[in-house]
């Protein structure tokens, strides 16, 4: 299949998120670290973020040790100091030894992926270089309950429900550990309030994911 090249995605990127739209995106992620995500990642854990992008979660997080990992070079210019880059494939992260990190973290990522063997192919890559133990965190748009939307974006190509990708992590052996399968909005121009204020609002009331959550969120653990 052929997708969307490095080149026509940092047009498109360009376009889909302006200064504004980045700096609001850099207050939410703030709060999405310090608010949620936190919760699942020890101050000391060694942390890589797949397909880091723009870097908003791993530059807030906190770790011992942070590690992004893109294809596109551009992510040089915006991974904090004390973030370590690896430029790769998701499948084939050269560069990240076996068993070393404690959390991996992937957020709107996997719908960009070309087919359901690029999936499972960077499952079980993933599922190398987590220790013992280790958690797989994500954050997915969740085409169960987008329907039409799912495809309002042209670099987004394998569907996928919190269903159907429970199984991809079973059949890579993770065992899956937490399921919510409306978590967030799908995006940040939805309707949801993006106040600082309102954002820990909703985080703190679970209620509420049902009723504005389009992407689920999933945690995974490799067993022994």
């Amino acid at each position: 299949m052929k997708t969307v090249d490095n080149s026509q995605l940092e047009k498109i990127y360009r376009t889909r998120f302006d200064d504004n739209a980045q700096v609001q995106r850099e207050k939410m992620w703030q709060i999405l670290c310090s608010d949620w995500m936190q919760r699942y990642i020890p101050k000391d854990a060694t942390v890589l973020d797949l397909a880091a992008g723009r870097c908003e979660f791993i530059n807030h997080i906190q770790a011992g040790r942070k590690i992004a990992v893109d294809l596109n070079e551009d992510v040089r210019n915006y991974a904090g100091d004390d973030v370590e880059i690896v430029i790769a494939y998701s499948h084939d992260m050269q560069g990240v030894a076996d068993n070393s990190v404690d959390v991996v973290f992937v957020s709107n990522f996997f719908e960009h992926l070309p087919d359901k063997a690029a999936l499972m192919d960077t499952l079980k890559d993933i599922r190398r270089v987590l220790k013992v133990g280790g958690k797989l965190l994500i954050l997915q748009p969740n085409i169960r309950f987008l329907h039409g939307a799912y495809w309002d974006f042209i670099d987004h190509y394998l569907p996928l429900t919190d269903r159907s990708l429970e199984e991809a992590l079973i059949l890579n052996n993770m065992n899956v550990v937490e399921v919510l399968p409306r978590f967030l909005p799908y995006t940040t121009r939805s309707k949801m309030p993006q106040h600082p204020f309102l954002i820990r609002a909703y985080l703190r009331l679970p209620i509420a994911f049902p009723i504005f959550g389009k992407q689920a969120w999933m945690v995974a653990v490799k067993p022994e």
